[in-house]
């Protein structure tokens, strides 16, 4: 049986009608936040690609958009591991997930590497301050046995052309298909509801079964 997991960075406000979609179809995800980035009200004015309005959600919508769903670590303010001292690079990971922790009311085991930024010392400390995994952006198959826990690669983004081809690969090449990517990425109907089918797919194969990540290391 094929294991399929994916997860979901930034917490904006495209994570809505996404999550509408993964609920629709019992899909499981994760989310991975960053706590200082979120204000009292929505904010951020960056356009994607010149087209699609990208903000952050507001502090007190982040329980109820996120309910039902696992939350990860991120770093507190969406900062380059690698850049920092080892002392900051503590307080951007402690800290975070002490917040969301607070905020979520639920374990914070995993992580989200920022722009898929990290050396020794981040997935060090990220084993030290409590995760059992950490992801790159870095895309390979197998994913699973990962080189490391704290180096854990997916398979693809949600929208590689090439993703049923790996899907279909990943049931006899490890048994677990991983993507990833942000809901902001998709700018049109058309990507919305290639999307959809997707995830309609996987939860009607008979041969797959939708997995929460950290139960991949536990």
């Amino acid at each position: 049986m094929l294991k399929v997991v994916q997860c979901w960075d930034d917490g904006v406000q495209w994570d809505i009608p996404l999550i509408e979609i993964l609920r629709k179809h019992g899909a499981k995800a994760s989310f991975n936040l960053n706590a200082a980035t979120h204000k009292e009200q929505r904010h951020g004015e960056h356009k994607h690609k010149d087209v699609q309005l990208v903000q952050r959600l507001a502090l007190a919508e982040l329980p109820s958009v996120y309910e039902g769903f696992t939350i990860a670590n991120h770093g507190l303010e969406h900062k380059h591991l690698s850049a920092l001292s080892e002392d900051e690079a503590r307080y951007e990971i402690r800290e975070n997930r002490k917040r969301l922790q607070d905020i979520f009311q639920q374990p914070i085991e995993g992580f989200a590497y920022a722009y898929g930024d990290y050396d020794d010392q981040a997935m060090r400390l990220i084993e030290e301050e409590g995760h059992c995994y950490a992801r790159t952006v870095k895309h390979v198959l197998p994913c699973m046995p990962p080189e490391s826990p704290f180096a854990f690669h997916p398979t693809c983004k949600f929208n590689d052309p090439e993703f049923f081809q790996l899907y279909e690969r990943a049931k006899t090449e490890g048994g677990v298909f991983y993507f990833w990517g942000h809901s902001y990425e998709m700018i049109s109907p058309e990507m919305w509801a290639d999307f959809e089918a997707k995830i309609q797919h996987i939860t009607e194969d008979p041969e797959s079964e939708w997995e929460e990540l950290v139960a991949l290391f536990k």
